[in-house]
């Protein structure tokens, strides 16, 4: 491996002592044209001195374009000695491209020369020629479209003379104007121009591959003056003149100082700050004004203004808008109509405590700008001025009246003056009262509330509603008046909240008097009990049971119940069921089945949900009938019982002569009966009793061997029960 490294360093250095010093120098690109159309062909060839001809015949030219090579090189060898090679491009389609020639020579590639290549496109004829002169840069000032790119690098050159009306003979050069890199605008100074003198003005555009111009234009500097806009301001009146209407505003404006000679005509426009307002033009107006009246607008309104003009009757541009004007117009007197309401307590005998509600409703747009509200009486024995009960800025006003005063006014006002007085009678509670009230939950924020329409018919209602009952008083109730007395009924969408009791009062208005208020109470949107009444037995029967439960008290956003219902079923899963009004609290249960099991479950409604109770389980008691076989099977079993308890004791008894079966052995299959001495009748064997302490203990038994020639039989002949046993052999048993 350390020979093979050596190798090859020693190669490369003598590769690097044959090369010439610098192969740059030993080759040169030549190319038919280093600029064409975007896809014609491209013809180049390279060249290598003979200086370098020590290369040797066996290297070869290679061409490549950026990073590709390129197949299509013709290599020859020219008398002098120098090696050549040619290649031709069939298309070349990037706008810059970089052609190189290299040397492929003992498999390494070095690049002799290198050429850049460009394509494009000649310029487009610019278009859309525009001149306007500026006074206040004191220049012609000319733009234009300068077209697509050409991917060459194009100069423009705004061209000009001066000539007469027709522009058609120059009668004098003006100064090229050269456009900056990329722009497509340029300033004529004015030192080179004529305000009333026509010109021929036209660009020309310049690239590689070719020259364009625009069409002429053929003006008078004179004719293309731009102004600028005029200055806009808010003349305010004098204090000895009436100030201005609520719906006008008072402007005046001052012309641009180059231009107070010139003959111009302007226009303003003006727009409420709203949301999506358009704008009104007012045209047309003189240049110059002491004072402008513009009217028609809304009354307490900022609006937007600007003002902008033109030279006329001569030709010309428009100025730009002025910058904007904001500007408040004045209030007018409120125009409203005030619904109102009113509530009264009875302090003493002779004072009443009043509270009185309005709404205003608007009868015009843009009058709804109010600054506050009066409420005032004309004590009887005052005849000048009235007394002033509230001035305030809310709906509402709480204040005394002597009982007598049946009447007060109440006006709206801002600093353009009062509304209309509106007369507020306090009516007497002498009316017919309303019947049918009753309410349909919409949506969890509405309520719709009806009623049965009145006879006779009433000219209006007045709603309240608010929540209740008197959670938050009365002062937070919401309400309103309905003047169509024929409706019967309406939808209440403030102030509704889901989950909570809502107390709604209706009170119908006529032309004298009002009805007794008539009140209700709903819920838009109610919650599911927390729980059902737990059902419980009471008594039960053999085919009846009795069942009751506690009811359960709403809490506040609950649904009240509205029924109950029972279901039971017996052991054959057969089901029943029945409905019970929401104020029940027991039932009993009919029809059922002696001695059966049933399962029973109470369910409690709503108008909007339902829920069950735990089931109960039970079993209903045995008929009579039943009973009575019963009770005898028991007596029966009971008898039978004690009869076998008796057999049982009489048979066992040992005093007994025949046993129904013996209790010794056969002494006829016993060798004992040949031993055994005859006893006397008079004597009686006694054994001694086995739990007797005296009598020594048994240690030995012998059985003799059965005798067939002696058989005896055991018989008993004692009248007394006691068994008459053989007579034991002497020495039979042995005590121990």
């Amino acid at each position: 491996m350390v020979g093979l490294t050596a190798w090859s360093l020693t190669g490369a250095a003598l590769i690097l002592l044959l090369l010439p010093p610098s192969l740059e120098d030993c080759a040169h690109i030549r190319v038919s044209t280093p600029i064409v159309r975007l896809g014609d062909p491209v013809t180049a060839s390279c060249t290598i001195n003979q200086t370098c001809s020590s290369l040797g015949p066996e290297s070869q030219i290679v061409w490549k374009l950026e990073a590709e090579l390129q197949p299509g090189g013709k290599q020859q060898h020219l008398p002098n000695g120098a090696q050549e090679s040619t290649i031709t491009l069939p298309h070349l389609n990037h706008p810059r491209a970089l052609l190189s020639c290299c040397l492929l020579w003992r498999g390494s590639l070095q690049i002799l020369d290198q050429a850049e290549l460009q394509a494009g496109y000649p310029p487009v004829v610019p278009s859309n020629l525009s001149c306007l002169m500026n006074l206040t840069t004191n220049s012609l000032f000319c733009q234009w479209e300068p077209g697509p790119d050409s991917y060459l690098s194009t100069s423009f050159t705004l061209k000009s003379f001066k000539s007469r009306e027709n522009c058609q003979t120059p009668m004098g050069s003006i100064p090229d104007c050269m456009a900056e890199d990329r722009q497509s605008h340029c300033s004529i100074p004015r030192k080179h121009l004529q305000l009333y003198q026509y010109m021929g003005i036209w660009v020309q555009a310049k690239n590689a591959l070719g020259t364009s111009k625009s069409s002429q234009l053929c003006l008078s500097p004179i004719d293309v003056v731009k102004l600028e806009p005029p200055t806009l301001g808010a003349l305010y009146p004098s204090p000895r003149k009436d100030p201005p209407q609520p719906e006008c505003l008072q402007l005046h404006w001052e012309t641009w100082k180059p231009s107070l000679y010139m003959e111009q005509k302007c226009e303003l426009r003006h727009q409420p700050q709203l949301g999506e307002a358009h704008w009104t033009v007012v045209s047309p107006l003189p240049s110059t004004v002491p004072g402008y009246e513009l009217c028609g607008l809304l009354p307490s309104t900022v609006y937007i203004l600007q003002i902008r003009c033109i030279r006329w009757p001569l030709p010309g541009y428009w100025s730009n808008w002025s910058p904007i004007l904001k500007l408040v117009t004045g209030q007018q007197a409120p125009t409203v109509r005030l619904d109102t309401w009113w509530r009264q307590r009875q302090r003493d005998p002779r004072t009443v405590d009043m509270q009185l509600l309005w709404k205003p409703v608007p009868l015009q747009e843009n009058s709804r700008q109010i600054q506050g509200y009066l409420v005032s009486w004309q004590p009887l024995n005052q005849s000048r001025e009235a007394r002033v009960l509230c001035n305030t800025t809310k709906l509402t006003c709480t204040f005394s009246l002597p009982s007598e005063v049946r009447e007060v006014v109440l006006v709206a006002y801002n600093t353009g003056g009062t509304s209309p007085p509106t007369r507020v009678v306090f009516l007497e509670n002498r009316g017919p009262p309303l019947t049918g009230l009753h309410t349909v939950a919409r949506d969890p924020h509405s309520l719709w509330v009806g009623w049965d329409l009145p006879i006779p018919q009433p000219q209006g209602y007045v709603i309240e509603w608010g929540l209740g009952p008197h959670l938050h008083g009365d002062n937070n109730k919401t309400w309103r008046l309905e003047h169509n007395g024929s409706i019967t009924g309406t939808l209440l969408q403030e102030n509704i909240r889901p989950f909570q009791l809502c107390e709604i009062t209706v009170t119908s208005l006529y032309q004298d008097a009002v009805g007794p208020s008539q009140n209700i109470y709903a819920y838009s949107l109610e919650m599911a009990p927390s729980h059902a009444p737990e059902l419980q037995l009471k008594h039960i029967g053999s085919t009846w049971a009795q069942l009751e439960w506690t009811p359960h008290t709403p809490e506040l956003g609950e649904s009240p119940l509205t029924n109950y219902a029972i279901f039971w079923t017996n052991a054959q899963d057969q089901s029943f069921s029945t409905i019970l009004n929401a104020s029940s609290h027991d039932f009993v249960l009919h029809g059922l089945e002696p001695a059966s099991l049933y399962h029973v479950r109470l369910m409690a409604a709503s108008q909007a949900w339902t829920i069950n109770s735990t089931s109960l389980t039970l079993i209903t008691l045995a008929s009579e009938d039943s009973l009575m076989h019963i009770l005898l099977g028991l007596i029966g079993l009971l008898f039978l019982f004690i009869c076998l308890c008796a057999v049982s004791c009489f048979c066992c008894r040992p005093s007994r002569k025949n046993p129904l079966w013996p209790s010794i052995p056969d002494p006829a299959h016993s060798s004992l009966g040949s031993w055994v001495p005859v006893i006397k009748a008079e004597e009686i064997f006694q054994l001694p009793r086995l739990r007797d302490p005296v009598m020594p203990p048994i240690t030995k038994i012998t059985v003799l061997e059965e005798e067939e020639n002696k058989p005896e039989p055991w018989e008993s002949n004692d009248d007394s029960g006691n068994y008459n046993l053989p007579t034991l052999a002497p020495g039979l048993c042995t005590p121990g």
